[in-house]
């Protein structure tokens, strides 16, 4: 058995685990630039509020509904994310984090035990330590514990757990699912196969295997017998190695100013850099990018990138931004007002495997060590408190975030200050 453990609209939850007035109280988070909803709380949903609406357009529905709104917190909501997993490992060391607020357990060592019993016990859990409410789906398939999970927070709300124990529950979660909201069934599919009579995933189950063989492929047929119940979905308890990592953002304003944009440039590349180091992987190129809002179509548009080969695969920060620079340097014109760059690191290695130059001397060891040290520092004291001097300290690029809450768990000047009592 294979259990789906999904925090009940994440974003919110962690604002609302902040300020307990929000609960029962409509609520929305906001994407980058504070532009559109991407998470809402239920009462949000109930009076119209639709997921990625932009907010100017429901300025009026959040007036007249007093809803609290809130920029992305992605350094708060990362951290309780982190909290969460955590305890979930408590209940099954074999656990594959799907996103960041949720996750698969491998329940297959527990098969003598009382798995709902099981599944109400996280469900305790993670709200007694963390404080977020979460839905748990149990079944013998991935597809079939989302599909649970789901069932719990339509169906079974209160008690937010679901197990698919036997044939009779499995039917009635199958028959109440439209093939539409089957995980791994796209738009598309959804469509094909409604024209096709298949309405539910019931329906889906009982297709024949040659049918769905030649419509569907593969991918059909491995879909087909995770509905039967027949796992073929492959677990990945440790991250796939990235091929390449991005960091981009678009500016808080149109910026023309090569400077600053040089002052972003470098920051998403340290940001890259961090993420190498972690993943002990070094990158090979670095290709930089910048563009125009192309939703202004009376400006003059522009759009253009450019990759950098590294010489020998780095995640040396000031290697990696130095590259960078040169990329920014061919790409950047000016008469333009620009609305996002990005970088992105390429041809990725494991740094134990990385081509070494005949040149490189024993500076190099001492160059790690310096990084090694700069990433400590910044652990224990704060995201950029070292930084190059290139990523500067103005970031007026830096997104809109004009609802932002603290960072009440990492930041020691944004914690909750508890008043005297009497």
């Amino acid at each position: 058995m294979i259990a789906l453990v999904d925090c009940n609209n994440f974003y919110v939850s962690c604002e609302r685990l902040f300020n307990p007035k929000l609960e029962g109280k409509p609520v929305i988070v906001l994407s980058n630039n504070d532009g559109c909803a991407v998470a809402r709380s239920e009462e949000a949903k109930a009076i119209g509020i639709k997921m990625g609406t932009p907010l100017f357009m429901i300025e009026a529905l959040v007036k007249q509904h007093k809803v609290a709104v809130f920029s992305s917190n992605y350094t708060l909501y990362g951290d309780l994310s982190s909290r969460v997993m955590a305890t979930l490992t408590k209940f099954s060391p074999q656990l594959e984090v799907y996103s960041i607020d949720e996750a698969f357990l491998d329940m297959t060592d527990m098969k003598m035990m009382d798995l709902l019993k099981i599944g109400i016990n996280i469900r305790e859990k993670v709200k007694q330590d963390i404080g977020i409410p979460v839905c748990v789906g149990i079944a013998p398939t991935k597809t079939l514990a989302k599909m649970a999970n789901r069932y719990a927070k339509k169906k079974l709300r209160n008690i937010g757990v679901y197990y698919a124990c036997n044939d009779s529950m499995m039917d009635e979660m199958l028959r109440y699912t439209e093939v539409a909201d089957i995980w791994g069934v796209g738009r598309k599919y959804a469509s094909f196969l409604n024209s096709n009579g298949f309405k539910t995933a019931y329906d889906l189950k009982q297709a024949p295997d040659e049918w769905i063989r030649k419509n569907m492929t593969v991918q059909g047929e491995r879909l087909l017998n995770e509905l039967r119940g027949i796992p073929s979905k492959e677990w990945e308890f440790d991250p796939k190695r990235k091929k390449n990592i991005c960091t981009s953002r678009s500016f808080g304003k149109l910026l023309t100013d090569k400077r600053t944009i040089l002052e972003a440039v470098s920051n998403h590349t340290a940001s890259c850099a961090l993420k190498l180091r972690k993943e002990k992987s070094c990158a090979s190129a670095i290709l930089v990018f910048i563009h125009t809002n192309p939703h202004k179509p009376t400006e003059p548009q522009y759009s253009r990138s450019v990759t950098v080969q590294i010489e020998t695969a780095t995640n040396d920060t000031s290697i990696l931004i130095k590259h960078a620079t040169m990329g920014l340097d061919i790409i950047f014109k000016t008469g333009y007002r620009y609305m996002k760059c990005g970088v992105i690191v390429l041809d990725i290695v494991p740094d134990n495997e990385v081509q070494l130059s005949l040149f490189m001397g024993a500076s190099d060891g001492r160059k790690k060590k310096i990084l090694q040290a700069l990433d400590q520092v910044n652990k224990s004291f704060g995201k950029d408190t070292l930084r190059f001097a290139v990523q500067g300290y103005q970031k007026e690029y830096r997104l809109k975030s004009a609802h932002l809450s603290k960072h009440y768990t990492t930041d020691i000047n944004e914690v909750l200050e508890i008043g005297k009592v009497g």
